[in-house]
């Protein structure tokens, strides 16, 4: 019978595993029973406390569907994502930033200079630039897969008989690694707080806002794909936002359209401002 207490049961539980010894999964393994039971040990966890944990973690798995993924949202509050982002940050590439609760795959294609609006309500802007790599050379053929919210804070997939793939779409950038659309211009919104993770920021007493920005994924042959987001300039939120996905480096500042000035593509609908922001994809490997 094993003598087990407080104290040595951590090393029986890792022991229990007969992992691969030296294999990444053996070390992220015992690593987070290392953290989990010293976090239980220095915070003297009750029986109340501990099941409290639990439920929530299982009122966050009753609450995800296929189209709205709460674990992520509570990744997102706890600014884990954005650790991930930051320390899986190559150098030279931009940022990354979170990939938020409502990424959908297989969003529609579109060609260049497509607009994703329709007859949404709310400022037409052209988002345009180039994609490169980590040495300034131009990646012709790479994905621009993107999605957002609406002019007034909304994700198309979170109101009731709209298409869920609305303000979404994918693009190839041209010869000259450029990508261009016009879209509507978002705005701030709150994250989802109708959960349990609604409950966690009001709990702590936490805004749940999101300053307006766009999402991104990038990917091209050859090079380390990013998921990011772009804010604006001067608005609400990139100061304090409840995710902690602004960087820096990712304002952009939204400008009076001015077609010589963006390079007169060819668009379907006349803008009424523009922004631009050049993506960086760094070599895998």
């Amino acid at each position: 019978m094993r003598d087990i207490n407080q104290f040595t049961i951590t090393e029986a539980v890792k022991k229990s595993f007969r992992s691969e010894e030296g294999s990444r999964f053996k070390f992220l393994l015992e690593t987070l029973i290392d953290h989990l039971h010293d976090y239980t040990r220095e915070t003297n966890l009750t029986h109340e406390e501990w099941m409290r944990v639990l439920m929530f973690l299982y009122d966050c798995g009753q609450i995800s569907t296929p189209d709205r993924h709460e674990f992520i949202l509570l990744s997102d509050v706890l600014g884990w994502s954005a650790l991930v982002d930051m320390i899986n940050t190559r150098g030279g590439a931009t940022e990354g930033s979170n990939l938020g609760p409502f990424y959908l795959e297989n969003a529609p294609k579109k060609a260049l200079g497509a607009d994703l609006a329709g007859p949404r309500e709310g400022v037409s802007v052209l988002a345009y630039g180039i994609v490169r790599d980590t040495l300034g050379h131009p990646l012709p053929g790479a994905v621009v897969d993107t999605w957002q919210a609406d002019g007034t804070g909304t994700y198309p997939i979170q109101e009731s008989g709209q298409d869920k793939y609305d303000l979404r779409g994918i693009f190839e950038t041209d010869k000259d690694g450029r990508y261009y659309y016009t879209t509507v211009l978002p705005k701030p919104y709150t994250v989802p707080y109708d959960g349990p993770v609604g409950d966690l920021l009001r709990a702590g007493d936490r805004h749940a806002w999101r300053p307006a920005h766009l999402h991104y994924m990038i990917r091209a042959k050859g090079m380390r794909a990013i998921v990011t987001e772009l804010f604006f300039e001067n608005t609400e939120y990139v100061d304090n936002d409840a995710v902690f996905g602004v960087r820096r480096s990712l304002l952009t500042r939204v400008e009076p359209y001015k077609a010589d000035k963006a390079g007169n593509p060819p668009l379907e609908r006349k803008p009424d401002a523009m922004l631009r922001f050049d993506f960086v994809l760094a070599p895998e490997g």
